[in-house]
């Protein structure tokens, strides 16, 4: 396994970031630099004494409704063997590693995140399994850092909320997919009135604005997830890339 910075890819991301968010329509101040919709969300992952465990125990038990249906979640992307795949907030690694055995030796996985402690966990994690298509890339707040054009898949699970900047991270994204590639996302549903304190607190928006704001960041709505009922707490969405937008 190894660690891939994509410092050598800024500059590209950052000039494909500039031409898709030209053609975004909403979801900006004016024409300056974009500002968080969510400040201070990741605070706790900047802790220094962050332990991985701890959240291990937070993100892969039996109450959290995404471990209990990571299967059939995993099978909702639809995965062949020889595809790439980027795990955008990988985290502890919990679908990177279905991912990496999905898509077989063939295939990639880019476990994508901004917490470095979680990255080598998951690198010590793939060799004790002997996963050897697992790469591991430490991401910015508005980038993925992933090369243009090089994976076939985004799976963004319980982290769209987690995007301070999404119209960047969105353009990195779309810039980071080949032509016709996929992006599901998974989130909570935040409905008031139905969803808990919690959800309603620290999730900033429900589907249809997440939707809203994929479709203009370049995105063509695939699937709207109502065949998903093994989900309560959650949704799945699946977008395909436009290639060429006018």
């Amino acid at each position: 396994m190894t660690r891939d910075s994509g410092r050598g890819w800024m500059i590209i991301g950052l000039l494909a970031a500039l031409a898709v968010l030209g053609g975004c329509r909403s979801g900006h101040a004016g024409r300056g630099e974009e500002v968080s919709v969510a400040p201070g969300i990741n605070e706790p992952y900047r802790n220094p004494d962050l332990k991985v465990e701890e959240w291990v125990e937070r993100f892969e038990g039996e109450s959290r409704e995404i471990f209990r249906e990571r299967e059939r979640i995993a099978k909702a992307c639809d995965l062949r063997p020889g595809m790439t795949v980027a795990d955008v907030g990988a985290g502890t690694g919990l679908f990177t590693m279905l991912f990496a055995e999905k898509v077989g030796p063939a295939g990639r996985v880019h476990a994508v995140d901004i917490v470095p402690a979680f990255l080598d966990s998951i690198e010590k994690r793939a060799a004790g399994a002997k996963l050897r298509n697992v790469r591991t890339v430490l991401c910015t707040e508005r980038s993925v850092e992933l090369r243009p054009q090089s994976v076939d898949l985004v799976f963004v699970c319980d982290t769209y909320h987690h995007f301070e900047y999404p119209r960047s991270s969105l353009a990195s994204i779309h810039a980071a997919l080949r032509d016709g590639g996929s992006l599901v996302i998974v989130d909570f549903k935040r409905i008031p009135g139905v969803s808990s304190d919690w959800v309603m607190g620290h999730v900033r928006a429900g589907q249809d604005v997440v939707t809203r704001e994929i479709k203009d960041a370049g995105f063509e709505l695939v699937d709207d997830g109502r065949g998903v009922d093994y989900l309560r707490d959650n949704y799945l969405v699946r977008f395909r890339k436009i290639a060429n937008r006018s």
